[in-house]
C-alpha cells in the first residue's frame, strides 16, 4: 500500500516513488524521534576463519517487530556486511553502502516500512586466533569472545561464550578491571564491614576479602565454570591447552 501511495505522488515515475517511500521514511523518523526503541534483536557472528566477529544490535519499539523475520533478517544483513568489510566501529558502518544507499539510509527506510522507531544503537568487533559467537534464544542476548590460540574442539569456545553471556563478567582477569572500580569496591566493603560494628582497624582487611570476591565473581577466567563449578573458566581452558586464554569478550542484552 505504501508503494503504491507512492507511485500516485510521483505520477507513476518508479524513481521518483522511491525518492517518495524514503522521504517518508525520515519524516517517520523524526515524528518518532521521543519514542524508545527498547525491543530489537542482539546478533553475533564470526567470519569463517574465526578469526574475526562482530556483534551488532537493532533496536525496536515493540516485540512483535523485533520477533520478524524480516527484522531479524534485515539485522543479520547488516551484520554480515560489517563482517565482510572488517568494519572497526558503529559510525563507519552506517556509511557502508548497503544494496545502492548507505546502511544509515536503510535502516531509515525500515522506519518509513514498519512505522517504528528504529536505531542501529551498537556495534562491537574482535579479531583473534580463535573468535567465537553465541546468540542466546529468541535473539535478546548474544556474547563473542576471543582466545589466544586456534582450538580444535570449537565446544570450548562456546562454553566460553556461554558463560560470558550468563555471568556477564566486568573483566577478562582481575587486572583488568578499572582503578577506580577497585577503589569503589573497597568502599563499599569498608562501609559494610563499618555498618557490621567492625573494629575501624579491620576495615581494609575485610574490604580486600571483599575486593577478592568481587574478583572471583565478576572475573571471567576467576568465575566458576557453569558446566562445573568445581573449577574456575580459568582452569577449564588450561585443562584443554595450558597455555590457553581469553583474550577479550563483547556482552550485549537488550533489557539486561
Amino acid at each position: 500500500m505504501d508503494c503504491k501511495i507512492a507511485l500516485q505522488e510521483a505520477n507513476g515515475d518508479f524513481e521518483k516513488a522511491i525518492e517518495v517511500i524514503r522521504k517518508k521514511g525520515k519524516a517517520i523518523a523524526s515524528k518518532r524521534a521521543d519514542r524508545e526503541a527498547c525491543e530489537g534483536v542482539v546478533l553475533a557472528k564470526t567470519t569463517s576463519d574465526d578469526k574475526h566477529g562482530a556483534v551488532l544490535v537493532l533496536n525496536c519499539e515493540t516485540d512483535f517487530v523485533a520477533r520478524n523475520q524480516e527484522f531479524i533478517s534485515f539485522t543479520a544483513a547488516l551484520l554480515d556486511l560489517a563482517l565482510a568489510k572488517q568494519v572497526s566501529e558503529l559510525s563507519v558502518l552506517k556509511t557502508l553502502d548497503f544494496h545502492g544507499k548507505t546502511v544509515e539510509e536503510a535502516v531509515i527506510e525500515q522506519v518509513g516500512r514498519i512505522g517504528e522507531k528504529i536505531d542501529l544503537s551498537f556495534y562491537g568487533q574482535i579479531t583473534a586466533a580463535h573468535v567465537t559467537a553465541y546468540i542466546h534464544p529468541g535473539n535478546k542476548l548474544a556474547s563473542l569472545i576471543g582466545l589466544n590460540k586456534a582450538v580444535a574442539d570449537k565446544q570450548v569456545g562456546k562454553d566460553v561464550a556461554m558463560q560470558v553471556a550468563a555471568m556477564n563478567p566486568v573483566a577478562v582477569d582481575k587486572d583488568q578491571v578499572p582503578q577506580h572500580v577497585i577503589e569503589k569496591e573497597l568502599e563499599i566493603g569498608r562501609d559494610q564491614a563499618r555498618r557490621e560494628g567492625k573494629p575501624e582497624a579491620m576495615l581494609d582487611k575485610i574490604a580486600q576479602g571483599k575486593l577478592n570476591k568481587y574478583f572471583k565473581d565478576s572475573t571471567l577466567l576467576n568465575q566458576d565454570f557453569i558446566k562445573d563449578n568445581k573449577k574456575t573458566v580459568g582452569q577449564y581452558l588450561k585443562e584443554t591447552d595450558k597455555d590457553l586464554t581469553v583474550t577479550g569478550f563483547i556482552r550485549y542484552g537488550i533489557k539486561d
